[in-house]
């Protein structure tokens, strides 16, 4: 059978689960507010008297990631082992792998569609001025880039855990440390006691220092390379781990 008709079946069964809950509306709802309330009233959109969502939009999506994307990822793999069908799903006619990435890719597209709908604040900045949608748009792609790094890392703990609570608290760990790793405090602080090469090194791993990047409208390809490389071997983390459960 063909691979990919595998993985966009198991896809499409996970995004239809989305949408039989009420999970993936609240989601979204919580998502938009989120957006729209810090960036027309804390981020100052209209206070700053320029048609520009790089500070006042793009750089709270990192810390609305760091709770919303763990709540998303905390039920992959870890209520497929509570109720006991995830050795039902790896004796189907799939490999770990086809079924990894069927369930990785439905997530990120729900993902990426909300952040679609938050296509009114960038109607409201057009409206109101003459913005680069050049910017814009790169920094949308590296938003969903980010979204998708953290959710494969999500993949990770949800598959090491049946409880979705501790899958929860373990990504949101991880990703708290990508932001942290690149935040211009942590960094000032690291520089008062470690060399500018180790300094270097850590902010190297950060989200923060690789989605900069994006919200100048810069596409770079190391950027892209790292959030790429963030969920390819959080996906092949995942697939060793549960390649032992079918091993058991």
């Amino acid at each position: 059978m063909n691979p990919w008709r595998n993985i966009w079946t198991i896809a499409k069964r996970e995004l239809g689960a989305y949408f039989t809950s009420p999970v993936a509306y609240v989601f979204i709802v919580i998502f938009l507010l989120l957006c729209g309330f810090f960036t027309f009233f804390v981020g100052g959109f209209f206070e700053r008297g320029e048609a520009s969502l790089g500070q006042p939009f793009f750089d709270w999506h990192p810390w609305f990631y760091l709770f919303l994307v763990p709540a998303v990822g905390m039920r992959l793999w870890a209520d497929e082992r509570r109720v006991g069908t995830l050795e039902l799903l790896l004796t189907m006619p799939v490999t770990p792998w086809q079924a990894i990435f069927g369930k990785f890719l439905a997530s990120w597209l729900f993902l990426g569609l909300a952040l679609l709908f938050t296509f009114p604040v960038v109607l409201t900045a057009n409206y109101l001025g003459h913005p680069d949608n050049g910017v814009i748009f790169a920094a949308y792609v590296g938003s969903w880039l980010m979204a998708g790094a953290y959710l494969a890392i999500s993949c990770i703990t949800s598959a090491i855990t049946r409880s979705q609570v501790v899958s929860f608290i373990l990504s949101l760990v991880v990703c708290l440390f990508l932001i942290l790793a690149g935040y211009p405090p942590v960094i000032n602080f690291l520089e008062q006691f470690a060399s500018g090469g180790w300094v270097d090194m850590i902010t190297s791993f950060s989200v923060m220092t690789h989605f900069g990047g994006f919200q100048k409208g810069v596409l770079d390809s190391r950027d892209i390379l790292f959030f790429l490389s963030v969920i390819g071997f959080s996906l092949f983390t995942t697939s060793v781990i549960l390649r032992t459960y079918r091993a058991g």
